[in-house]
């Protein structure tokens, strides 16, 4: 029979007790971890918080009643101890309270438990989608509470930072119009405008603009935002945003406040000094350099061009990706020619074409001499030149793809160079920040045809490109800019466009007529008539930013209740069905798609 705290408060929480507290007596309250019986009326219990665990210790001087009460619990029962903290005889070096335990005078059994599922411990076994079943209990686990402790203390750091900073924390609403943003909206149905739907936010981008246009010329707001998109294992369909916005400035202001963002947060939480400035790559750049939009820059294995050295060669993989207009390339894998044997380098040739590509080339520089999957249509001295171009020696492996599709490519080897990177255990530990700039405006879509945004539309075009709108499109860059952080894309920001003529002009670029573009975003159109200041802005995920601080390997374990690979949530079994009566007050029926196909 559970008991009531009546006349017992805590006074102390379990992981913060040591040495100097040594006679104190002390209410302490919290979850079984483990009890011991050692016989010879001596009984420990290991009992847990949120801050550690602390031993109880009753034995031969513990009144009666409280020992065979302390006999009878089990593992998560929840009890209330008050007692003298004294030192322990046998200690335990491994948890900080090792040195004391508590003489345990009173004891009350708050909760009973039933024996759970799997053990509360860091190291379980258990398979995840079962502890997400049972994930009241999982977030009982040391490391995933101190996960979200951490998470807690990122989130406090952020508001102070931005607070001394002039920026004003604005909350923006939930339910919204549906705006194009990249990404599927999650729609909700309107019961009293039946046949109509709000959307659920993928970021706050209209309204913190409007903010600026309303005179708020600093605002931040720590958002959630939603995307109904695959889930992988950085990315939730509801997801966490530091967003802000600022007026009069231009992208190295914008800049400038995220990187002294991170390097505040980073010294208080982690005590780690971010060097500043961080380094910045144009988007050509990176891509032409480590195949990504998202590099990770702690390790080498740059990409190198062959595409003029093999421009004769009679092997006609080569021969055809250049003449349709493509290139051939390559990256070097230093000292892994013991690790990327044929058999691992025929599975990294799936892999490959698993994402695209259509093969794989490569060159293993052996004791025995050079192997290569291509040597017998090369001579002696084209196959030097290439070794020379890729710099590799003795020891090393050179993997080289081609297409006739450039983008193909270079995307193809950013993967593969990640892929051999992890094989070979090359990554260095630390933090890489940097920054990616000069992204292009369009990108081409070679399902469609067309030229396509790459940003929301009211990114600005740099000022260089403004003359060459009517030109080439894929020569089009935009004020744009990402933070990245060890291969992972932290942040993405934009100057916007608040010059009425510009805006038009770039809604008549992206195919947009005038009536789409005023359904679709005339409020903001209208609001640009009456002043609109120039302004800037960013956001930056909390989710993947606390993620990459704990090194942790997925969301799931810095989010409190995640959604799982088919954005359904085990526990609650989310999403589910409603009943008749509340789709009925929506106007919406819904048809099974077995019937639909009939």
């Amino acid at each position: 029979m559970a008991e009531f705290m009546t006349g017992l408060k805590r006074s102390s929480y379990c992981g913060e007790l040591r040495a100097e507290n040594i006679g104190e007596i002390v209410t302490v309250c919290g979850w079984v971890q483990r009890r011991r019986d050692l016989g010879q009326m001596l009984t420990f219990i290991e009992l847990r918080d949120r801050t550690g665990i602390i031993q109880l210790a009753f034995d031969e001087n513990t009144d009666k009643e409280v020992f065979e009460k302390a006999a009878s619990v089990h593992s998560e029962y929840v009890l209330a101890a008050v007692g003298k903290v004294r030192e322990r005889s046998s200690k335990n070096k491994k948890i900080p309270t090792g040195d004391i335990e508590i003489e345990v005078t009173e004891l009350r059994i708050l909760g009973e438990s039933e024996v759970p599922p799997f053990e509360i411990v860091d190291d379980c076994k258990t398979a995840e989608l079962n502890r997400l079943k049972y994930r009241y209990l999982d977030l009982r686990r040391p490391e995933l509470q101190s996960n979200l402790i951490f998470r807690h203390k990122v989130a406090k750091v952020t508001r102070d930072y931005f607070d001394e900073n002039g920026f004003i924390e604005i909350e923006t609403p939930m339910l919204i119009k549906s705006t194009p943003e990249g990404a599927r909206d999650f729609l909700v149905p309107s019961r009293i405008h039946k046949g109509s739907f709000y959307a659920l936010p993928q970021s706050p981008q209209m309204y913190k603009q409007l903010c600026m246009v309303a005179g708020f010329d600093r605002y931040m707001q720590i958002a959630r935002c939603f995307r109904d998109e695959d889930l992988r294992a950085d990315r939730q369909p509801e997801f966490t945003q530091i967003d802000l916005e600022m007026s009069f400035v231009d992208m190295e202001d914008v800049l400038e406040i995220g990187e002294g963002y991170i390097k505040r947060l980073f010294k208080e939480v982690l005590d780690i000094d971010v060097p500043t400035p961080f380094p910045r790559y144009t988007y050509n750049e990176v891509m032409e350099r480590f195949g990504s939009d998202k590099p990770d820059t702690r390790f080498g294995m740059e990409i190198f061009d062959i595409s003029k050295e093999v421009s004769d060669s009679g092997f006609a993989v080569f021969k055809n990706a250049l003449e349709g207009g493509g290139s051939v390339r390559g990256i070097t894998a230093k000292n892994a020619v013991k690790t990327y044997t044929r058999k691992e380098i025929d599975r990294l040739t799936e892999y490959v074409r698993g994402i695209g590509a259509k093969g794989l080339a490569w060159i293993r520089l052996t004791d025995d001499g050079i192997a290569s999957s291509f040597g017998k249509f090369m001579s002696e001295d084209e196959m030097n030149t290439i070794l020379n171009k890729a710099g590799a020696e003795k020891g090393d492996v050179v993997l080289i793809v081609a297409d006739t599709d450039n983008n193909t490519v270079l995307t193809t080897l950013g993967a593969v160079r990640l892929e051999v990177a992890r094989k070979l255990d090359i990554i260095a530990d630390g933090y890489n920040f940097l920054w990616v700039v000069k992204f292009p405006f369009f990108e081409f879509d070679r399902e469609s045809g067309e030229w396509i945004a790459m940003h929301h539309p009211f990114t600005s075009p740099t000022d260089d490109c403004i003359d060459k709108l009517d030109g080439n499109k894929g020569e089009v860059y935009a004020k744009a800019y990402d933070m990245v952080l060890n291969g992972a894309e932290l942040s993405s920001g934009s100057i916007r466009i608040t010059n009425p003529e510009l805006q038009n002009k770039m809604f008549e670029m992206l195919g947009m007529s005038d009536e789409e573009a005023y359904h679709k975003f005339g409020f903001l159109m209208d609001a640009f008539k009456y002043g609109a200041p120039p302004h800037g802005g960013m956001g930056i995920g909390l989710d993947r930013l606390v993620m990459q601080m704990l090194k942790a390997p997925t969301l799931r374990d810095v989010v409190a209740f995640p959604k799982v690979q088919n954005a359904s949530e085990p526990m609650t079994n989310a999403p589910a069905d409603v009943d008749k009566q509340q789709l009925d007050d929506l106007g919406i029926e819904v048809v099974n798609t077995v019937e639909i196909t009939q």
